[in-house]
């Protein structure tokens, strides 16, 4: 059986853009979940249900009802970040970005910045702020949902970190020359 410095080095070695000991899962938290524990029970069941029925029509393709539906669970219960992720993601969807970049920031808010909620909203944040070439904006979202878990962002924030594409870049030059030593080197790389 691989150790955990077994695996980090074969992660290394696979998929060389990734940080060294960065094995996938390894330090990922567990089952990040939002604390809903300050709302009425009732009430969040209503407001779930109506987010589900927004997932549903978002992934039939039903965008303009998801959008009602997020809408309505964020009318029943304003101080839940979650429907102001998701109505993000059905703005953006719609072309909406600056709608979609003020329902992340009113989740990051609401979530505190922790939760899966925050760490959703400062990855589609951080997203659309690399969209607009904002990344220093971007690295530094990718950098705290990361920190809250999420793989997707912590690749993201090495791609964005310009010390560590160099390293990165060095790094794959070296493993393909140890796998492909006859191949010669070409002026300019």
């Amino acid at each position: 059986m691989a150790t955990e410095h077994d695996r980090a080095v074969l992660q290394t070695i696979f998929s060389p853009t990734t940080p060294f000991g960065d094995v996938p899962g390894l330090n990922q938290a567990e089952d990040l979940r939002d604390d809903d524990s300050g709302f009425d029970a009732e009430v969040l069941e209503q407001v779930k249900d109506l987010e589900l029925q927004g997932v549903m029509a978002a992934e039939s393709g039903d965008v303009h009802t998801a959008l009602e539906r997020f809408s309505q669970a964020i009318k029943v219960l304003p101080q839940r970040a979650s429907a102001y992720n998701n109505r993000a993601q059905t703005r953006r969807l719609q072309g909406d970005t600056a709608g979609a970049l003020e329902d992340l920031e009113r989740a990051i808010t609401l979530s505190g910045g922790a939760g899966r909620s925050a760490c959703q909203a400062l990855v589609q944040r951080g997203l659309l702020l690399r969209l607009m070439c904002r990344d220093e904006e971007a690295r530094a979202d990718f950098e705290r949902a990361a920190a809250l878990g999420s793989e997707f962002a912590r690749q993201q924030a090495v791609l964005l970190n310009p010390y560590a594409a160099l390293c990165n870049r060095m790094l794959s030059e070296v493993i393909n020359k140890l796998r492909n030593p006859d191949i010669p080197e070409t002026q300019g790389s």
